[in-house]
């Protein structure tokens, strides 16, 4: 492959500290050079104006197709992980990309809750977000406490994962609160002996006791002292909910006393998940959140649900339905704009989508090749707009973090929560010589998430340039559909 110069952009590396004007040359997927006057390859892209920055690194994304990488690449996203939740089996999930071709770097955790599926009801169905939804009508695995020998069965089923190159633990603890502090801890404990983290969605978000999310918070902070697993918290910010200010002291204090526990959140006051998840049929649900039931939203048609009632009917009739969940409501209340502004800038935490996948009116996955995607896709706003809305508003409107910080936010530290456990992410978010040339090229002027509510399968705008693995996805503002550079993110395979 011949070589490759980014020519007289400001280039902001976080790793160096460097926000200066300069050339960045590629040679075989690879950065070759860092630094002025490089010119002379075979191919050239004038990056005058623009910032050149290490590609954004996901470390939270369900989306996993090729229209999801599609989207995510006009946020800027380089590489896009599945860790909160992850895949089980492993070794086939990865086959399977390799062989159908992925745009973007890919990989994942191994899947606790189809672990617990598998080991508690019989059923060994791959993980997808289908499956997930059809397992909830079987509510063992969501509210048994596990016999010694089903949790046997967990943790093998793990092992194997982990053995196979999974990144590390993916625990849906809320979706399955039923399961036992003791299991967790063998969990945490078999993670910590594979040297991985684990990602955790926190298994309570209420704001009173029982069961509050700072009980959750307390748990993990519990997991990671007495098993020694780095600890690593998903959506700081939907997780915490309106608590977050209690939330952050508790974390910032375990921190300060060494425990390994890293965060990330993304910048919305909205979540998503599915219907059937088991917090929603909570019968306090109201009383618990501080919400009604029209907080939650029907994502295909935007209906919002009226009462318990229709809400547990919805339930068991369309299970793994995506629904949106409005839980701060950033655009009218200063108080929940000041609650976003503490997960969003938490110190050391990173950047990090939760995309969703695309889904049709009808309620199916959009996994075709059409681009643009079809007028009725639909997801989140965050899967087409995440990073991009973090720097425009953050870092550009705002100024709350300088542009070196923010780019630290979305590549560098996302790169290294896994660097000590994943050889493959230690060449990723910055940019220097020998590092992997995943590179985005924008205008800071422009860069803005455009993706809303009521229209969400719009791209971001501003990302210029993107290259993935050496190889350009975007030029001048336009995708190259034909283009797979995307390449797995995998641990060693071991034992076979």
């Amino acid at each position: 492959m011949g070589g490759l110069v980014i020519s007289g952009g400001r280039v902001v590396d976080p790793a160096s500290g460097m926000d200066a004007i300069g050339d960045v040359a590629v040679v075989d997927g690879k950065i070759a050079a860092v630094g002025t006057g490089l010119g002379g390859a075979e191919r050239q892209i004038d990056a005058t104006g623009l910032v050149v920055a290490p590609g954004f690194i996901d470390l939270h994304a369900h989306g996993q197709t090729i229209p999801a990488d599609r989207m995510q690449a006009f946020d800027g996203v380089t590489t896009s992980l599945d860790l909160e939740a992850g895949v089980l089996p492993v070794a086939s999930w990865y086959k399977r990309q390799a062989e159908k071709g992925r745009v973007l770097n890919y990989g994942a955790a191994a899947n606790w809750a189809f672990a617990r599926i598998g080991a508690m009801t019989g059923s060994n169905s791959e993980s997808s977000l289908e499956s997930f939804g059809a397992a909830m009508r079987d509510r063992r695995w969501i509210e048994n406490v596990a016999t010694e020998g089903e949790v046997g069965g967990i943790l093998d089923r793990l092992a194997i994962g982990l053995n196979e190159g999974g990144i590390g633990i993916g625990i849906l603890n809320a979706y399955a609160p039923g399961a036992g502090v003791q299991e967790l801890t063998a969990v945490c404990q078999l993670a910590a002996d594979h040297a991985v983290p684990t990602f955790t969605h926190v298994a309570y978000m209420s704001r009173i006791d029982p069961e509050s999310a700072a009980e959750a918070y307390i748990r993990l902070i519990g997991y990671a002292g007495a098993t020694g697993a780095h600890m690593h918290i998903c959506h700081f910010n939907s997780s915490s909910k309106t608590d977050i200010e209690r939330c952050v002291a508790l974390i910032a204090k375990a921190q300060a006393q060494g425990l390994p526990i890293t965060v990330e959140a993304y910048p919305y006051g909205t979540g998503s998940t599915v219907l059937a998840a088991t917090f929603f049929s909570d019968p306090k649900f109201e009383e618990r959140n501080g919400l009604g039931y029209d907080s939650v939203q029907r994502v295909t048609d935007g209906h919002r649900f009226g009462s318990r009632e229709e809400l547990l009917a919805a339930q068991a009739e369309e299970p793994s339905t995506l629904v949106l969940w409005h839980v701060l409501d950033i655009e009218n209340n200063a108080h929940h704009r000041d609650l976003l502004d503490m997960a969003v800038l938490y110190p050391g935490g990173a950047i990090a989508s939760d995309a969703m996948p695309w889904t049709l009116s009808d309620g199916r996955p959009y996994t075709g090749d059409a681009w643009p995607l079809p007028d009725d896709a639909t997801s989140h706003p965050r899967s087409a707009g995440c990073f991009t809305r973090f720097i425009r508003e953050w870092v550009r409107e705002r100024k709350k973090v300088s542009l070196l910080e923010g780019i630290r936010k979305c590549a560098l530290i996302p790169a290294e929560i896994l660097s000590a456990s994943t050889p493959a992410m230690r060449a990723k978010g910055r940019l220097q010589a020998g590092a992997d040339a995943d590179v985005v090229v924008f205008d800071f002027e422009t860069l803005s998430d455009r993706a809303t509510f009521s229209a969400m399968n719009r791209p971001a705008e501003g990302v210029r340039h993107l290259v993935v693995s050496g190889q350009p996805l975007i030029s001048d503002g336009v995708l190259d559909v034909a283009a797979r550079p995307g390449r797995p993110v995998r641990r060693p395979v071991t034992g076979g």
